[in-house]
């Protein structure tokens, strides 16, 4: 089945065995992949479920393209645990890339913030837009689930939401400043290979501010170094997040929620 083509949809499509395909859905199977009635491809609901499908065709005035499942596929591709990324908005459109790396390695939410030295102030449709790059994303990297992409809030704002966690119980909040003699985001993962949830929070341009960095440790955030070099905003999170999965990633069973708190 490593060849069959993989869609995402939202549970509130499938009706018992049979789905419907949103118009920019049917699109994309029939014209955009080519696929024909009666071809094969694997579905998705974003929160931990595959399936196989059978493209079909519904005659209803006009012929349009439906599916249905024909068998759930048991799969497990997700890291064992929760991981959530909180990341400083860089300039341009620089943010499309952290979010689609993010998901190829295993983020299950993502929350931009805008701190002392972010440029961007984005809409609504920027966060439509992110969230269909994580869609895309995940079906790419044969991921179960969808990561979840938070709405843009004020640094401070981002950092109270997990004063009171409703994360797992064992769970660590990290924040990575660059230029200073903390501890290795590494060596503080390998001393805590028992988590079930972390929190990761990167800079923008220039770096988080010393006040910045004093309040995420006040909310009980570990400073930590990703290293000697100095890292774009962009770098920084596919270097941390890299260093999880390498972490983490195995066999356990999962044991997180993609839920909002």
């Amino acid at each position: 089945m490593a060849d069959l083509q993989r869609l995402a949809i939202a549970r509130h499509q499938i009706d018992k065995q049979k789905v419907f395909l949103t118009f920019e859905q049917q699109h994309y199977l029939g014209r955009v992949l080519r696929l024909g009635v009666g071809d094969q491809f694997i579905l998705m609901d974003g929160e931990g479920k595959w399936w196989l499908a059978k493209l079909t065709l519904d005659i209803s005035g006009k012929a349009e393209l439906g599916s249905v499942l024909e068998q759930e596929i048991s799969i497990q591709n997700e890291l064992p645990i929760e991981l959530i990324l909180i990341s400083a908005l860089p300039k341009g459109n620089n943010f499309d890339e952290v979010v689609r790396q993010s998901t190829e390695l295993g983020v299950t939410q993502i929350l931009p913030v805008i701190s002392s030295r972010t440029l961007l102030k984005p809409g609504l449709q920027k966060l439509k837009r992110w969230q269909k790059i994580a869609t895309e994303a995940a079906e790419q990297s044969e991921r179960q689930v969808v990561p979840k992409i938070r709405e843009v809030r004020e640094y401070s704002v981002a950092l109270s939401l997990f004063e009171n966690e409703n994360l797992c119980t064992n769970y660590h909040k990290y924040i990575c400043v660059a230029r200073n003699s903390y501890p290795l985001l590494l060596e503080s993962l390998l001393d805590n290979q028992k988590l079930e949830s972390i929190v990761i929070a990167t800079g923008p341009e220039g770096g988080w501010t010393d006040g910045e960095i004093e309040v995420a440790i006040a909310t009980g955030f570990q400073a930590v170094s990703l290293g000697k070099r100095i890292l774009r905003s962009v770098t920084a999170p596919l270097v941390a997040l890299s260093l999880v999965a390498a972490v983490f990633d195995g066999e356990k069973k999962k044991i997180y929620s993609n839920g909002d708190k």
